[in-house]
């Protein structure tokens, strides 16, 4: 990708620090309304469109992961056609429809079934009316925006952040891996909001108001984010990533039968060319390795592989350009190399999205049939269930801080990086600890229906037994998360090649599609594999009469062998060889020098 300007209309440099409250100011607005939206979903689709427990935990995860998946395609517009300022923009702005659909469906009753007990044309007692088609057409058609919406927004607004800061400068680039911390840190800040205020607003006042009010800040997180448009750094899309990946395939397919021998002496010499790869290398080239040595064939000149370039016509003996599909550069074959050598370690993240989807769901269903009282025996309030994830938050955001504050200078003494410990080892942390929480989820688990046994309360489906109970599994959570969702980020960002950030990034949203979808998956078969007589399994809508506790051990089992999985795989992982463009401050003729340094990593 090529910048646009270097400079405001001002003369001042564009991009920095500068630039970071608007950006955030827009990630706090739309994670509000994200949140506000998502948290408490599962109590409105069960209380107020009266869906079955599976069916409504199943929509959810689904619209999660097909949340998910979609940046795939708003990351190929960004990064190929348009830019990601214009698709944040753009996606933005189909969120914010998708958020006022919703609004509208939650405020009208005629978007609604009737209540329970008193359905149209029935006594009292009568049974839950499930919502009609039609209605649950207009839910999905909002989810829908919303997914469509997030597909554009998400793999570019980190990678928008972090573009603002100039990797060939020693500070600036320094301060990109800080900007992963605090990004992550006004999520959680702006999800602490959602889940406390924006759902104690939707059980006490309505859900007309409390999905009005993130429809509300996602106006507002559009406002913020264009209003600093002068004073971001833009970059200039590069064309389709995923057409030059095509490109290196077939050319090294096509030249599969020759003998590549790299090396000094009479060794092959690969094809590159800095001139073609500027627009793709702004900030530095990729090295050859030696690794994946198959796709080294595309860098090899045959016969019929330099063409003169199309515009040359009637022009005296034109310099050659590569024919695309016959031969590739150095740095775009390594570009691909650093593409799969990624996915062993991000394939491991999925497994962990499955088990901290439970927190919304299952977890969530706990909360409810517990007792919730803020103060038992000196105040009547409950804790909204939806709310209990609050813990998980404030855990993720003491971590977070002392993690920037107090961690990375420590590490930084023994290690010399400028982010403290390697993303490597920040998420192998986080994947014991998600292990961790699971395991603590099913103990808590067989307490609480131990609890409601004993009291007598199996068929009320409750249970006398506190929720704060709850507290260690979603703290562990929290702290999981900050570990192995910011270590997970960072991973895709810093070993994707530069032109395709937005990509990478949407390659993590779809690590969580996929868990999400995997948490589906795994729901489905328990329910047929733990199938008893008269419809019996370990997850019905009554969790005292299942046995939720073993649901989570199986989760915690599959989570221990990704996490054998995951060691074995960074222990193998080789770091992308890049040599970066550094400025030094020393003048020459009136011109900053620019010499390339190779980029060190641990």
């Amino acid at each position: 990708m090529a910048e646009e300007t270097g400079k405001t209309t001002t003369g001042r440099k564009k991009g920095g620090l500068k630039t970071m409250p608007f950006i955030f100011a827009n990630e706090v607005a739309e994670k509000l309304a994200v949140v506000g939206f998502s948290t408490n979903m599962l109590t409105y689709l069960t209380t107020q469109l009266h869906m079955p427990l599976a069916k409504a935990a199943t929509t959810l995860t689904n619209f999660g992961g097909t949340s998910a998946a979609t940046p795939l395609i708003g990351a190929f517009l960004a990064d190929a056609c348009i830019g990601r300022f214009s698709t944040i923009a753009a996606a933005s702005a189909v969120y914010q429809l998708g958020m006022a659909l919703l609004t509208v469906s939650a405020a009208l009753p005629q978007f609604r079934p009737p209540p329970c007990g008193n359905p149209a044309g029935a006594g009292a007692g009568a049974a839950c009316q499930e919502a009609a088609p039609w209605q649950l057409a207009v839910l999905y058609a909002s989810l829908l925006l919303n997914a469509v919406g997030a597909g554009g927004y998400r793999p570019c607004i980190v990678a928008f952040g972090a573009d603002q800061f100039d990797e060939t400068r020693a500070a600036e680039r320094a301060r990109s891996w800080g900007f992963f911390n605090w990004y992550y840190f006004c999520n959680g800040a702006s999800m602490l909001a959602a889940v406390t205020a924006v759902v104690w607003v939707q059980d006490n006042v309505g859900w007309g108001w409390g999905l009005g009010v993130p429809a509300a800040c996602m106006g507002v997180s559009v406002a913020a984010f264009v209003a600093g448009y002068p004073m971001y750094r833009r970059l200039e899309p590069a064309g389709s990533p995923f057409t030059r990946l095509a490109q290196v395939v077939v050319a090294a397919v096509r030249k599969r039968k020759v003998v590549v021998v790299v090396g000094d002496g009479d060794g092959v010499r690969l094809y590159e060319n800095d001139e073609i790869d500027r627009p793709i290398s702004m900030y530095g080239k990729l090295l050859h390795t030696d690794q994946l040595s198959f796709f080294d064939r595309a860098a090899v000149i045959t016969d019929g592989d330099l063409v003169p370039p199309a515009s040359s016509s009637g022009k005296p003996s034109p310099p050659l350009v590569p024919n695309p599909w016959r031969l590739s550069t150095v740095h775009r074959v390594e570009e691909l190399k650093s593409v799969i050598r990624m996915g062993p370690i991000w394939a491991a993240g999925i497994l962990v999205i499955t088990a901290s989807s439970t927190q919304h769901t299952f977890s969530l269903q706990q909360a409810t049939t517990m007792d919730r009282r803020l103060a038992p025996g000196l105040s009547s309030f409950q804790i909204p269930a939806g709310s209990m994830t609050v813990f998980a938050l404030l855990a993720m955001l003491l971590t977070l801080f002392l993690y920037d504050r107090a961690l990375v200078p420590l590490a930084r003494r023994f290690t010399g990086l400028d982010r403290g410990i390697s993303f490597l080892h920040r998420m192998g942390v986080g994947f014991f600890l998600s292990a961790l929480a699971t395991a603590a989820a099913a103990l808590v688990e067989r307490r609480r229906r131990e609890t409601a046994v004993a009291a007598g309360a199996t068929d009320a489906g409750t249970s006398p037994m506190s929720a704060y109970w709850l507290v260690p599994q979603y703290a562990l959570h929290g702290v999981a998360e900050a570990f192995t969702s910011v270590g997970h980020l960072e991973f895709m960002y810093d070993q994707a090649p530069e032109s395709m950030r937005s990509t990478a990034t949407a390659l993590f949203w779809l690590s969580i599609s996929l868990g999400s979808y995997a948490s589906t998956a795994l729901v489905d078969a328990v329910h047929r594999w733990s199938a008893g007589p008269g419809g019996a399994n370990w997850l019905p809508d009554n969790i005292n009469h299942g046995r939720l506790d073993y649901f989570y051990w199986v989760v915690t089992a599959l989570q221990i062998m990704n996490l054998m999985y995951y060691l074995v795989c960074a222990k193998r992982f080789t770091f992308k060889p890049v040599q970066l463009h550094k400025e030094v401050e020393e003048e020459e003729d009136g011109k900053a020098l620019v010499e390339l340094q190779l980029q060190e990593k641990v």
